[in-house]
């Protein structure tokens, strides 16, 4: 079987590496790639960003199945025009990407569909912003409306950084047409988790719990990031809070994206605050996997990953289960000088060989220029280890971190730290 799989990042070569190992696969083609998908052996990058053009190679390359990576292509209709042409294609079509590519349709769905989460309002007039945030106080959470990689999101702990952030988005065009529009909403208390299942329009087979961190700095400081981390399973999530997500806010998802005429099929995500009564609320959907919370997920799924893709994509996810290493797998993001703000490229980064099969570097932000592997990117790499427990994951990961070498790099040391508490 042949597969292309849609974007450059780490979330990309875990899922080629990972689709890779089966014995159904006959060659994976990564659509652009990075340096590492380049360098594994049964994977071919491809130097395409079009959809027109990806739709030419598919069909040039009898390529049987696609699967997209990052939410870009997504919202831009790329299943849509793939079905068109009767490709097969895994993901969300636009109008149900909408729940992530806007957020104030995801918050509309969620309220028509009793799905928990915050109470917000939508703006964009910057003075009716500006009231809103006055009377409501700080902490408060200002959210540009379309896609921003991530970054669209500002916890503002003071009513001037709201401000400034209303301002930064409504006034200063900053976040361009993605934040044209805003969503406020309250500040919520409690722990993350990312809940991550696949649809096939009609059922749900659901993945191997994770929870990420996206603050830059040890201890959940510093600026946002797009995760600099993440490990699986996440204790948090019990049996019993598993099955009230499933029931609360996946089946209201499935159902309502069914009744609206557009099934969702692909993978979903489920940003969750859990309070400590254990009460959920979404933060936040995107109707892909999370980076980095793919790798460590990817580094525990036993299950054939082509058979699961195909049975979604045939409707039959309730005739098959997935299977998982019971270790924790635990991946630390290695980031570049300069990120998030304004990442530096082009400094060599040395990898050395290493043969043990726990751990894996997952690459995301490199290149290769002159045979020599550089940074290109904010997140450069994401080396993903499992262990017995989350402490021992860490460890593996960490002394494999130490010894690769780029300049000035930032990770950070205490990844998984809620699962090594006790």
């Amino acid at each position: 079987m042949k597969i292309l799989v849609i974007g450059s990042g780490g979330r990309e070569h875990a899922l080629a590496w990972r689709l890779a190992q089966s014995p159904r696969t006959s060659k994976i083609f990564v659509s652009p790639g990075n340096a590492g998908t380049f360098l594994e052996d049964s994977i071919e990058n491809v130097p395409l960003h079009e959809i027109e053009d990806l739709i030419k190679f598919a069909i040039s390359e009898n390529i049987d199945m696609t699967i997209v990576g990052p939410e870009a292509p997504l919202s831009e209709g790329i299943v849509d025009a793939f079905k068109a042409r009767e490709l097969m294609i895994f993901g969300p079509v636009a109008a149900a990407a909408q729940l992530e590519s806007s957020k104030d349709f995801a918050k509309q769905f969620m309220s028509n569909h009793n799905i928990p989460t915050a109470e917000y309002s939508t703006f964009t007039e910057p003075n009716e912003a500006h009231n809103y945030i006055s009377a409501k106080g700080a902490p408060i959470v200002v959210k540009a409306d379309g896609l921003a990689a991530g970054k669209g999101v500002v916890v503002a702990m003071t009513e001037l950084e709201a401000h400034e952030a209303i301002d930064m988005m409504l006034v200063d065009n900053g976040m361009g047409v993605a934040g044209a529009k805003v969503v406020i909403e309250d500040f919520l208390v409690g722990e993350e988790a990312s809940f991550i299942v696949m649809i096939d329009g009609e059922h749900v087979l659901p993945l191997a719990t994770s929870q990420d961190h996206k603050r830059l700095l040890n201890n959940d400081q510093g600026p946002n990031t797009g995760g600099m981390g993440a490990y699986s399973p996440a204790p948090v999530v019990t049996p019993e809070l598993h099955a009230k997500v499933m029931k609360e806010v996946i089946k209201p998802v499935l159902n309502g994206m069914k009744d609206a005429g557009t099934p969702f099929v692909g993978f979903l995500y489920a940003g969750l605050m859990i309070a400590s009564d254990q009460t959920i609320k979404v933060l936040e959907f995107n109707c892909r996997l999370g980076d980095p919370e793919t790798q460590p997920i990817m580094m525990r799924l036993k299950s054939d990953l082509v058979t699961l893709v195909e049975h979604a994509l045939m409707g039959t996810l309730n005739k098959v289960e997935s299977s998982w290493d019971l270790r924790t797998a635990l991946g630390i993001v290695l980031a570049a000088k300069g990120y998030p703000q304004s990442p530096r490229k082009g400094d060599v980064v040395i990898i050395p060989p290493q043969d043990n099969a726990d751990v894996h570097v997952f690459h995301a932000g490199t290149a290769l220029i002159d045979n020599q592997l550089v940074t290109n990117g904010g997140r450069v790499l994401c080396v993903t280890a499992l262990g017995e427990n989350a402490i021992k994951a860490r460890d593996l990961a960490l002394e494999t971190s130490d010894r690769i070498s780029f300049a000035d790099k930032q990770y950070r040391t205490d990844i998984g730290y809620r699962a090594t508490k006790n």
